[in-house]
């Protein structure tokens, strides 16, 4: 789930403003005939501009993506609620989740055609850099989260072992959650961050991480 930022001009507001326009007409037309049918020059014709202006802030449609998953990034880093330094991690942990995911929910379905677009295996050029952006999508979560491990300790790598295949398990729950409200995702994250915290997880005394079997397709 490649989430880089977009490179934009820094330039006026109303520039800033066409890149959120590009952005959010592209998940409109997705939702409409799907993301692998989305061509930037529909995105162009419908908002009235020239193809050439996008070229401005998308480099291609998995720039647009890119800045869709932005918006997940951007809530999880969020300003937390008053006291949240002294929620237990679990709780912490998945307030932060939650709010990656609510973020995206509006568009849910699209979100995953994204990723599937992404994974596809001929196009290493956007499964490639998942890898990575799967790992800095972890770190941001622990950091988001104030778990306190230094970076690279015993504890931090199995904490990010954890979260990553928690991160996994949980998403693909998400993929096909129509249940209102993302019920049966939240009671399913909170299960298993409770499972973790019982089994010492998140203290580093545990290997195994929760939501076993996360492996799969979305």
């Amino acid at each position: 789930m490649s989430m880089t930022p977009v490179h934009r001009r820094h330039d006026e507001a109303p520039d800033r403003q066409l890149a959120d326009s590009v952005l959010f007409m592209a998940l409109q037309i997705a939702e409409e005939v799907g993301w692998s049918a989305v061509t930037l020059t529909e995105v162009a014709a419908r908002l009235g501009i020239p193809a050439a202006r996008i070229l401005d802030h998308y480099r291609d449609l998995d720039d647009v993506a890119n800045a869709w998953f932005l918006q997940g990034w951007r809530a999880m880093l969020a300003d937390a609620p008053s006291g949240f330094t002294d929620w237990p991690p679990r709780e912490r942990l998945e307030h932060c989740l939650l709010a990656w995911l609510d973020a995206l929910a509006e568009h849910r379905r699209v979100t995953v055609q994204m990723l599937r677009t992404k994974a596809h295996l001929p196009h290493p050029h956007t499964w490639l850099p998942m890898v990575f952006d799967l790992s800095r999508t972890v770190q941001w979560w622990r950091q988001a989260a104030h778990l306190a491990a230094p970076y690279g300790s015993r504890r931090a790598r199995l904490e990010e072992l954890a979260l990553t295949t928690l991160f996994l398990a949980t998403l693909r729950r998400w993929a096909r959650d129509d249940s209102p409200g993302q019920h049966a995702t939240r009671q399913y994250l909170s299960r298993c961050l409770a499972r973790g915290e019982r089994l010492g997880h998140w203290l580093g005394k545990a290997p195994s991480p929760p939501g076993r079997g996360a492996a799969g397709r979305f």
